[in-house]
Parts: C-alpha cells; sequence; structure tokens
C-alpha cells in the first residue's frame, strides 16, 4: 500500500513510519522541515516537505495513497488554538478530497466528542467533525489517552518543589497512552479496510490515578515519598501565567485539567473501552522518566 505519514519524525511519526515501512509498505512522511529529509530516507521513507496548511501541497502529497495517516501538531505559540486546528482541519479535508483518498485515519484525543470545557482538545473536536464531512471516506479517529510523555513537563517541579502539581491529582484516574502504543494501533488501522463512514477507536496503554503515578515516577528518581498534590482551578491559572505562558495556552491548560478532575474527559472512554491495551505500562515509563530526568 502507498501510505502518508503526516507530523514528521515526532513521537508518534517516527515509530509509525519504521513499523509501516518494515511491513513493505511505501510510506511518505510529511514534513515542514526540509533536514528531516536525510532521517526520513533513512527509514526507507520518501520525505515531502511541506505546509500542513496549504492544501494544495497536501493535494499534491496524497495523490495516489492508499490511506492517510491526519494528525495536527500541537503549536502553543498560535494565538487561538482552536483556529489554528479548524484551519488545519480545512486543509486536510480540502486535500484529502481532491486526491480522492478513500481511508484516513486521523490522529484525536479522549474527551474530542465534547463541545466545550476540554481546552486543547477542541481542535480535536472541530477536526473530528470537519474530516466527518467528507463523502465516501473511510475515517477512523483515534482517541489516545493523556500522553505519557505530558508527564516529563513535571520534571522541574519536582526538581524545584518536590512535587507534582496540578488542578487534577489525588485519586483521579488517568488514561494513560504511549506514542508507541499509538504509533502500533495507527499501523493497525492504516492497513485495515473499514466500510466508508465515521469509526472510532481508543486507545490506552494504562490506567493509573495521579497518586499512583507520582509514587512510580518518585520511585525511579529516588524520591519515593513524592506526592501529586490538586491545586484549584485559581491556584494552576496563577502558577502558569507566573510562568509567563500566555493567556490562551493558560485557559486552554486550566480548563483541560479541569475535565480531567471532574471525570468528563474519560466518560465516552469508559464506554468504549478499547479491546486490548497497549504494551508500554507506568513501570516502564516510569524508568524512560528516570532516564531522562
Amino acid at each position: 500500500m502507498k501510505i502518508v505519514v503526516t507530523g514528521s519524525l515526532g513521537n508518534i511519526g517516527r515509530p509509525l513510519a519504521q513499523a509501516l515501512v518494515q511491513q513493505g509498505h511505501a510510506v511518505t512522511v510529511i514534513s515542514s522541515r526540509p533536514e528531516t529529509q536525510a532521517a526520513i530516507g533513512a527509514l526507507g521513507a520518501t520525505a515531502a516537505t511541506g505546509s500542513l496548511l496549504d492544501a494544495e501541497f497536501l493535494a499534491a502529497a496524497f495523490a495516489g495513497a492508499d490511506a492517510v495517516f491526519a494528525m495536527v501538531p500541537p503549536n502553543f505559540a498560535v494565538p487561538d488554538s482552536r483556529a489554528y486546528y479548524q484551519e488545519t482541519g480545512r486543509s486536510y479535508a480540502q486535500a484529502l478530497q481532491r486526491a480522492g483518498v478513500r481511508r484516513v485515519v486521523h490522529l484525536s484525543s479522549y474527551g474530542a466528542h465534547l463541545d466545550r470545557g476540554t481546552g486543547f482538545i477542541l481542535g480535536s473536536h472541530d477536526v473530528e467533525g470537519l474530516l466527518g464531512e467528507l463523502p465516501g471516506v473511510a475515517l477512523t479517529h483515534l482517541r489516545p489517552g493523556y500522553f505519557y510523555t505530558n508527564l516529563f513537563g513535571f520534571a522541574g517541579m519536582i526538581k524545584a518543589q518536590g512535587v507534582l502539581g496540578a488542578n487534577y491529582g489525588g485519586d483521579d484516574r488517568l488514561v494513560l497512552a504511549h506514542p508507541r502504543d499509538i504509533a502500533a494501533a495507527a499501523a493497525e488501522e492504516l492497513a485495515a479496510a473499514p466500510a466508508p463512514g465515521q469509526h472510532v477507536r481508543y486507545v490506552a496503554s494504562d490506567e493509573q490515578t495521579a497518586n499512583q503515578i507520582a509514587r512510580a515516577l518518585g520511585t525511579a528518581v529516588g524520591k519515593p515519598a513524592l506526592q501529586w498534590l490538586t491545586f484549584s482551578d485559581a491556584q494552576a491559572q496563577a502558577a502558569l501565567e507566573q510562568s509567563g505562558l500566555p493567556a490562551n495556552v493558560v485557559t486552554n491548560f486550566v480548563e483541560m485539567g479541569a475535565s480531567i478532575h471532574n471525570g468528563a474527559l474519560q466518560q465516552d472512554y469508559d464506554q468504549h473501552r478499547p479491546a486490548a491495551m497497549g504494551q508500554v505500562k507506568l513501570a516502564d515509563f516510569a524508568q524512560e522518566f528516570a532516564a531522562a530526568y
């Protein structure tokens, strides 16, 4: 099969491209950075360099593809995250229709079933809607849980303050997903041939409470008594503002955290759990965290 992978060689794109090449597919990897061409070629894939906001470029890259993996790379520098997702989603929709692609796997997020109160994830909700309007396309929305890699962002707090903290924590349950497990699910879906229409597949590697995560990470870095404190929304907002983040980014983080704390983010996941969990468990990731710490 001819398969196009967007997202360059990131945490998901690299293992996904590697898996697809090993399976014998002809893989094109789209990247906005020319300097990635050599690394893409070294994987046995073909590089296509351009912007995801350029529908004409995308249509040319998608031409003749049997399947496309479509993701919107996070961009905290844009003034309006939701508008950025919408613009990228429209570019994808236009290009996919022009190229006549009939199989699309879209990287979405758990919580994308909600149309309010989830911060950054509202962008994934919007892109699901935009792609869902494409006629005659077999479309799967991959909805992974909380990325393990987000936990790297707490390393500075652990070092400076000896705790983890957010407006979620304690006994709040987190549905965890590792990029390698997301890539494995994407590879399976890209080779599948479901009927036209929209399909949803949740991806999860493990389920643990914030307290359990704190104990695992703390033990791995030599701080077995590490605690995960739960801040109020106001406290979380004040701390994020002090860090110098733009106001719109702060608002999105606080909304997303609140939806984890109140359980809204996981509601649809709980009703449609994956048939099998991924391979990377919390204990495995704790070792990755310690190595980076």
